[in-house]
C-alpha cells in the first residue's frame, strides 16, 4: 500500500512566520505601547532636565571632578568614564595589584581634594560597581564629602548634610537594596540650594 506523506516544510515556515510576526513585531508593539502609556519616564531613560535642557539619567553615573560637587562611584567603563557602550565590571580579582592600585589613586584624589578629612574612606569611593556606571552612592559616602562640599559652597555642613538626607532613596520597597543617594540629583538639589559662580560649575 502506498502512504502519502506530507511536506514539513509548508508547516514549519508557516509557524516561522507565525512566531516571527507576533514575537518580531506585535509583542514588541504591545510592552512598548503599553510602558509608553504607564510608565513613560521610565521608559524613555529617566531622563533628567533643567531649564528645558538634558542633564543627565537617574540611571547612569556622571564623572564629576571638581571639589565644589558631589563624587559618584568610579567608573570601569574604560577611558571614557560612565560610557553606557562599555558597560561592565573591570574582572580585576581581590589579588590584582591593578586593583589596588586603581583604589589608592582614588583614595588620593579624595585626600587631595580635602586634606583635612581624616575619616576613613568609604570603599564605594574607591571601587566600581559591576555594571561601572552606577549612580549612586551610599549615604556615608556622601556625608563623607559634605564638608568639602560645604567648605567650597559657602555654606555649613549642616545645610549640606539635610540635602544628602533630601535626596537619600530607601530600599526598593522597604525590601531590596540599601539606602543609597544618586549624585545627579544631589548635586542639581546643591546648585540650586548653594550656587556657585558660573565659571566654578566645572566638572
Amino acid at each position: 500500500m502506498k502512504t502519502s506523506t506530507s511536506n514539513p516544510l509548508r508547516p514549519a515556515l508557516t509557524l516561522f512566520i507565525l512566531l516571527g510576526v507576533l514575537l518580531g513585531g506585535l509583542y514588541p508593539l504591545a510592552v512598548t505601547g503599553l510602558a509608553q502609556s504607564f510608565f513613560p519616564k521610565q521608559a524613555n531613560g529617566s531622563l533628567i532636565e533643567r531649564k528645558g535642557e538634558l542633564v543627565g539619567s537617574e540611571l547612569i553615573g556622571q564623572n564629576f571632578t571638581s571639589p565644589a560637587y558631589f563624587w559618584g562611584r568610579p567608573s570601569a567603563a574604560g577611558t571614557f568614564p560612565n560610557n553606557g557602550m562599555a558597560s561592565g565590571g573591570s574582572n580585576l580579582g581581590p589579588t590584582n595589584p591593578a586593583l589596588k592600585q586603581a583604589a589608592e589613586d582614588r583614595a588620593k584624589a579624595l585626600q587631595d581634594a580635602d586634606p583635612g578629612n581624616k575619616s576613613p574612606i568609604p570603599i564605594d569611593l574607591l571601587t566600581a560597581s559591576a555594571s561601572g556606571l552606577d549612580p549612586h552612592i551610599s549615604p556615608d559616602a556622601a556625608d563623607y564629602q559634605a564638608a568639602r562640599v560645604a567648605r567650597e559652597r559657602g555654606v555649613s555642613v549642616d545645610q549640606v548634610r539635610a540635602l544628602i538626607r533630601g535626596n537619600s532613596e530607601t530600599p526598593q520597597w522597604g525590601l531590596f537594596g540599601e539606602p543609597r543617594v544618586n549624585v545627579l540629583k544631589l548635586n542639581l538639589a546643591l546648585d540650586v540650594a548653594a550656587p556657585l559662580a558660573k565659571q566654578a560649575q566645572s566638572k
